[in-house]
């Protein structure tokens, strides 16, 4: 077994280790804040001396509970996430003692005044526009307004030299993610991208910011070291695939799956836990909370319209992983993003002139003989 190989199969090993470490900290007295989406201002949370925890939302396994409260034909993310709630399986629900979410979309909005019942929520009002100075100081005040909210329920002071601090060490493991992912640009990548979102999902569950970029720098010098020597892990005549479109969740991950198991390989990932987030610094030489509000509100989310940011970023990875397809994966009842990807096809295939594909689909199992046909006919066409 390679080195390589040692990393993935430790990783598996301890991918759930999050939970203890939430668990210790909870218990010497730390507050955690629940967390569902990536415009939620990290480095302000972490300021408070609190923990921002990524809440469960990715598999269909409480999706029959939350039904019972919500309509079946509502995006599976935000069944999901409550699913997880109301049946207490999602132990970063449990530790948590505040979660923060943003009018990001409707479902989402109605669904948190349910979760309000259940622990305190905090919901952020995100404009629907980010290209003004307007949108602009509209969401720097629900930054103040959430920092008043976190002094007030943790009883701390969120001074400008916390924010700094934190800012400079999230901006720091933006980068070491950014060099990690970033080693999927070589031809052949170094990882297939299922082993890729393996690391990224650990990272995620890393609440020692400082070990978290430790494992990363020293993840991905192993890789860059094996692949030197001569280590090849993926073909060369597999078609480098970019996804993009809704969050990450089991609908993505399955679909990597399908891809990687037919004569793709898929190379980047263009939404939530992927790329987006990671792409833009935030600019350490300006006020805190400015260079927050100007960081997090040029997510390229398609709950912005117009979605400039995207189609930027998009137009960079196509281009940077040398992209053979791109395949965009739209959850069902997502309507922001199945509208946008009418423009995103245009996009792929007009100005870019590559091919694409759109897939809507959801957390089950029930499409993947469907899933299998289309996607395996699209590589073949590649």
């Amino acid at each position: 077994m390679g080195k390589i190989d040692n990393i993935l199969e430790d990783i598996n090993e301890h991918i759930k280790d999050g939970v203890i470490e939430v668990k210790e900290l909870k218990e010497k007295g730390k507050k955690v804040v629940g967390t569902y989406c990536v415009f939620t201002p990290w480095e302000l949370i972490a300021g408070a001396d609190a923990i921002p925890a990524s809440l469960c939302s990715t598999n269909d396994a409480t999706i029959s509970e939350a039904e019972k409260h919500l309509p079946r034909n509502l995006c599976p993310l935000i069944k999901s996430s409550y699913g997880y709630a109301i049946t207490d399986k999602c132990p970063y629900f449990s530790f948590s003692d505040l979660i923060v979410g943003e009018t990001t979309c409707d479902g989402k909005k109605k669904m948190y005044e349910y979760l309000g019942r259940i622990k305190p929520m905090h919901v952020m009002k995100l404009p629907q526009t980010n290209n003004t100075k307007e949108d602009l100081d509209m969401w720097k005040n629900e930054i103040l307004i959430l920092k008043d909210k976190l002094e007030e329920a943790f009883d701390i002071e969120i001074t400008e030299d916390k924010i700094k601090a934190m800012i400079k060490l999230r901006n720091d493991e933006r980068r070491a993610l950014k060099e990690l992912y970033s080693l999927s640009k070589l031809t052949p990548p170094p990882l297939y991208g299922e082993e890729l979102q393996l690391i990224l999902n650990k990272n995620k569950t890393t609440f020692n910011k400082e070990r978290a970029i430790e494992d990363l720098r020293r993840i991905t010098s192993t890789i860059k070291g094996e692949y030197n020597k001569g280590e090849r892990r993926v073909s060369d005549k597999r078609k480098r695939i970019l996804i993009t479109g809704c969050p990450m969740g089991g609908a993505v991950e399955k679909v990597i799956k399908i891809i990687e198991e037919d004569n793709g390989v898929v190379v980047s990932f263009e939404n939530c836990s992927g790329v987006k987030e990671k792409e833009d610094l935030i600019d350490e030489s300006k006020s805190p909370i400015d260079a927050m509000a100007e960081k997090y509100l040029n997510i390229g989310c398609s709950c912005m319209s117009p979605n400039i940011a995207r189609e930027r970023l998009l137009k960079k990875l196509i281009d940077e992983y040398s992209v053979d397809g791109v395949i965009d994966v739209i959850l069902q009842a997502c309507h922001t993003y199945n509208v946008e990807s009418y423009r995103i096809k245009e996009l792929v295939k007009g100005e870019n002139n590559i091919p694409y594909m759109s897939i809507e689909t959801d957390y089950s199992q029930n499409d993947i003989g469907q899933l299998k046909t289309r996607i395996s006919a699209f590589i073949e066409m590649l």
